[in-house]
């Protein structure tokens, strides 16, 4: 009751436009894959959000690509929050706090992406007595311990506590023994995730943390391809709340790395790299029910990129870049409204771009049940991806800062801006049917008007090209605009044992590219997730929930047909009556066809044992894919065999709190 209570009053003083608040409660409520609960697979059910697929497959939020999507932990950049599997991420649910999830219309605090945000933040540990967990599955296993430092005093005072978590997958020896109808070479994946912090409590309440982690991950597909990425990083916050002062001041400064390197047959390696520092300072000015946030950030990275196209031609970059921003927002309560106003600077030094980002936020609570909020404002981002929007499976995903060389003209228009910008309009309603049952509706739309992509259909290059030669056959990176709309309604009911989810999401992305619309691989036309959960048992010990996904089909570019593709080894003396070719694929139009909609069922059945006080061992069983519906990843455009994503599969776990 306690927590219904404080939602239905955020609900009321927040403006929450396109925020999700999740908790690891929110988290474990859903059927976990390999018995292990994740964000990774909580976000999937959230309106909005797109996941391509089980093995490779990565989250896209209204309409925004993963670079486009800025993920925080205790303040501090992740590049990578997720791993190849898709269905695990870094971080582990058992020491979160909550994570607050923007998929649009996010405010002046926050900047540099253009779509969405993931700021997720880690609890301290426990302070009172030395605590833990393991666990294990047929997926992997886990780790975490959390305890005391410095116990607070009998008369008050300072405390301080750490909490170290581990977890990894043993997927890939695993699969080897129950999987192996799935792959009798096994499933390739590996992870190891390792994250520690330390929390130092003063007696007012203020504090600071020091934190660091080392997350790695791993696929190695038998004789075609090696994938891993390994970050590292740390850092330390701090909140600061100053005796008989409105003020409250916070801090970050962190520094994180992530390399990774994809090496595949008949290829040169593909290698890139990006490390730096984030540092922030944030101040919140309380007056009353209004309130004055203000703040600065410094952000350093150094991006180290290698890769070559189909035909040889080799894109290379190293540079250091610079942002700098400063933010003000203002909440104003009166009466029924709430507004909230802000304004962002963001400078970026390596482009010599300032960008002057208004934004606003207003909710009016038109009855104590019906709520109606408003959010929009403008958005830039300099970092780009080495994956192109326009591919379908590539786990390799590599980072670049914005480049300075982009082509003169697009759509006719000179163009005077290197910068990546968006902006978001949108508005909805949210009505409590009863105490317990809560419908909310949104409508979006988000305008790119000049996004950056790798040109794979680079030729030459621009030194040595022949001249006339226009810039989608010898620049590096090609520009495009589109945008992206939508509806999501979703639907909760959380009542004493039983919790039902629904969210319905009704979207459109397009892109253009000079000549052509075209929608991207991850525009869905219709997703649809159902959640229900359910405890059992004279003392809770019994809990059952159940997932369905429905989405239409994914975009995919047709084969037209197929020609002898002569390679002309032998320069001017090929003789090509009597050369034997390659085989060439004639392609259709770039995503006019659609694959067939995608299904779902997964299980989950959670028995608990109460050994003691403290002491809870629980039993888990899962199944993924309860049908084993045959969904399509991709399709080999040479053999025409079918690439099918994960079958059903049944996973047993363990695990014991301490």
């Amino acid at each position: 009751a306690v927590s219904i209570s404080g939602e239905r009053e955020a609900a009321r003083t927040e403006t929450r436009t396109s925020i999700v608040k999740v908790t690891p409660m929110d988290i474990k409520q859903i059927p976990s894959v390999g018995g292990q609960p994740d964000i990774a697979q909580y976000l999937q059910i959230l309106p909005g959000v797109v996941f391509t697929g089980d093995q490779g497959g990565q989250l896209y939020i209204r309409g925004g690509s993963p670079i486009q999507n800025k993920v925080m932990l205790d303040g501090m950049v992740i590049y990578n929050p997720f791993h190849s599997i898709g269905l695990f991420s870094v971080f582990d649910t058992d020491i979160l706090r909550n994570a607050d999830i923007y998929t649009g219309g996010f405010n002046a605090d926050h900047g540099g992406r253009i779509s969405s945000v993931m700021d997720i933040t880690t609890r301290d540990g426990n302070k009172k007595r030395f605590s833990g967990k393991l666990g294990a599955s047929t997926f992997g296993a886990k780790a975490m311990i959390e305890g005391p430092i410095k116990k607070q005093g009998p008369d008050g005072g300072g405390s301080s506590s750490f909490v170290l978590s581990i977890k990894n997958s043993y997927l890939e020896q695993s699969s080897k023994v129950f999987y192996e109808y799935v792959n009798e070479d096994g499933l390739p994946f590996n992870f190891l995730d390792i994250y520690g912090k330390v929390s130092i409590n003063a007696a007012n309440g203020s504090k600071v943390n020091f934190f660091g982690f080392n997350f790695s991950d791993q696929v190695s597909y038998k004789d075609i391809s090696n994938y891993s990425w390994d970050a590292v990083g740390g850092g330390a916050n701090f909140v600061v709340i100053p005796g008989n002062s409105p003020v409250l001041m916070e801090g970050i400064a962190a520094y994180s790395s992530y390399e990774m390197r994809l090496e595949e047959d008949f290829t040169s390696p593909r290698t890139s790299s990006i490390n730096g520092f984030n540092v922030g300072l944030n101040f919140t000015y309380f007056m009353g029910k209004d309130e004055l946030k203000y703040g600065l950030e410094f952000l350093g990275f150094k991006t180290n990129f290698e890769f070559s196209n189909d035909v040889g031609q080799k894109i290379q970059q190293e540079e250091n870049t610079t942002e700098i921003a400063a933010y003000v927002k203002y909440k104003l309560t009166t009466g029924k409204f709430l507004i909230e106003p802000g304004f962002r600077v963001q400078w970026y030094a390596s482009l010599a771009n300032v960008s002057l980002e208004p934004r606003f936020a207003m909710k009016y609570n038109a009855t104590d049940n019906t709520r109606i909020k408003f959010a929009g404002g403008f958005y830039s981002q300099n970092l780009i991806s080495a994956r192109s929007d326009r591919d379908v499976v590539n786990l390799f995903y590599g980072f670049l800062s914005g480049p300075d060389n982009l082509p003169e003209e697009f759509d006719g228009k000179e163009v005077t801006d290197k910068l990546q910008k968006s902006q978001h309009l949108i508005i909805g309603v949210e009505h409590d049917l009863t105490r317990h049952l809560t419908i909310n509706l949104e409508a979006y739309y988000k305008y790119f008007p000049q996004l950056t992509n790798l040109n794979r259909n680079k030729i030459y290059d621009e030194g040595t090209a022949p001249p006339n030669t226009p810039d989608s056959e010898m620049k590096d990176f090609i520009i495009e605009k589109g945008n992206a709309e939508g509806i999501d309604l979703s639907v909760k009911f959380d009542k004493n044992r039983l919790y039902i989810w629904a969210a319905y999401s009704y979207a459109f992305v397009n892109r253009y590219d000079g000549e052509n619309w075209y929608h991207p691989h991850y525009d869905r036309r219709h997703n649809l997730n159902l959640l229900g959960s359910y405890t059992m048992g004279e003392r809770m010990e019994w809990e059952v929930s159940v997932r369905w996904n429905f989405g239409t089909g994914f975009p995919f570019t047709q084969t037209q047909g197929y020609f002898e593709k002569i390679t002309f080894d032998e320069g001017i003396n090929s003789d090509y009556l009597t050369q034997n070719g390659q085989l060439g694929i004639e392609y259709a139009e770039l995503n006019e066809g659609r694959l067939p909609t995608y299904h779902r069922l997964d299980f989950n059945l959670k028995r608990k044992f109460y050994l003691s006080e403290n002491s809870i061992l629980e039993a888990d069983l899962s199944i993924t894919n309860v049908y084993d519906r045959e969904n399509v990843f991709y399709v080999n455009r040479v053999t025409n065999n079918v690439v099918y994503q994960l079958p059903v599969m049944p996973s047993l776990g363990v695990s014991l709190t301490f």
